[in-house]
């Protein structure tokens, strides 16, 4: 197999996990057809690789997109992402589900608690000393009160006097946010989507429908950094794969808030306030939709892509095939 791109003969890169075709950084492969490509990075371009390396390659290649947790799939595409980084282009009709990353982020926010836990006895035990540095009391207090802020955090407790966040109103304005702010924020439910008001000096900015949306993927990973324990991810996974995804978890919670565990819904419950589970659970909703929506437009260009180089495919395939074995083939998909 060439390591070069056919177009513009730069290196295709290699990858770790496909053991049957290391060459390549992104991979496109057709299991219907019997079709595989290397995607070049830099040109975007599609290399058809010889015959004689593409079975066992495609075979593995369709595991491991099965397998992958990070995928998003249209009517005739797939996109994953493996751990290693490689990415797996899927061609050919496909039933279109709502492939969710939350394992990911599962993971992630379990390690965020350790790492917080981990943290928390050291850093408030240098908050302390320096409370009490030998440079006086003024220098004591000044010194101490970024450490002071820092065991905060390593304890699981968002500081109110630091800026945490950042988020954009509606008008394009930028506003940045201390820890009360974001503390403080409030969320209602109104007929199948959530209004989202925060207070930032003497400013309410008030957030509809997918801005509210956008805004709570700002806040809440502020007062989710302590991340959650295992039951807790677990609950919250299983309360986006029960309203049907991340797509319809937002419009799901907010018709019937109790259900979900959200008290208080039409009161305007502080996102402080609400179960750690359901905190976790919007903040996946709210980056795995964000997500999806990046990887469906890439896919559209792909597509594109592909037809492209399926013209090419069809005839250079065709090449080798004597008449008899091409109609032989036409029979038997009949």
């Amino acid at each position: 197999m060439y390591s070069t791109c056919l177009f513009c003969n730069r290196s295709l890169g290699r990858n770790e996990a496909v053991e049957h075709f290391p060459v390549g950084r992104r991979l496109a492969f057709d299991a219907a057809k019997g079709r595989l490509w290397a995607v070049c990075a830099r040109c975007g371009r599609w290399n058809l690789t010889p015959l004689d390396e593409r079975w066992e390659a495609i075979e593995e290649c369709e595991r491991l997109f099965e397998r992958s947790a990070s995928r998003v799939s249209t009517g005739t595409m797939g996109l994953a992402r493996l751990a290693d980084g490689t990415e797996l282009v899927c061609v050919g009709e496909r039933t279109a589900r709502p492939e969710l990353a939350a394992w990911r982020y599962g993971r992630h926010f379990i390690s965020r608690r350790r790492q917080t836990t981990a943290a928390a006895v050291p850093l408030a035990t240098v908050a302390l000393v320096g409370l009490t540095a030998a440079g006086g009391p003024v220098m004591g207090f000044v010194a101490g009160v970024s450490l002071v802020a820092a065991a905060a955090m390593a304890a699981g407790t968002l500081p109110s006097t630091v800026k945490v966040a950042a988020l954009e109103a509606p008008d394009g304005s930028e506003h940045p946010l201390r820890g009360s702010a974001v503390k403080g924020a409030r969320l209602r439910a109104r007929e199948a989507t959530w209004e989202l008001e925060v207070q930032t000096g003497r400013r309410v900015l008030r957030f509809a429908g997918e801005d509210a949306r956008r805004a709570l993927g700002a806040l809440l990973p502020a007062l989710n950094f302590a991340g959650g324990r295992e039951a807790e991810v677990t609950s919250a996974v299983q309360s986006i794969e029960r309203a049907g995804g991340a797509t319809d978890y937002f419009a799901a919670a907010a018709s019937d808030p109790a259900s979900y565990g959200i008290r208080g819904a039409a009161f305007g419950p502080r996102l402080a306030a609400l179960p750690r589970e359901v905190r976790l659970a919007m903040e996946m909703a709210a980056h795995e939709e964000r997500e999806r929506r990046a990887l469906e437009g890439e896919l559209a260009v792909l597509e594109a892509e592909w037809r492209r180089a399926e013209e090419i495919a069809a005839i250079a395939d065709d090449l080798f095939l004597p008449a008899s074995v091409r109609d032989w083939m036409a029979r038997l998909k009949r």
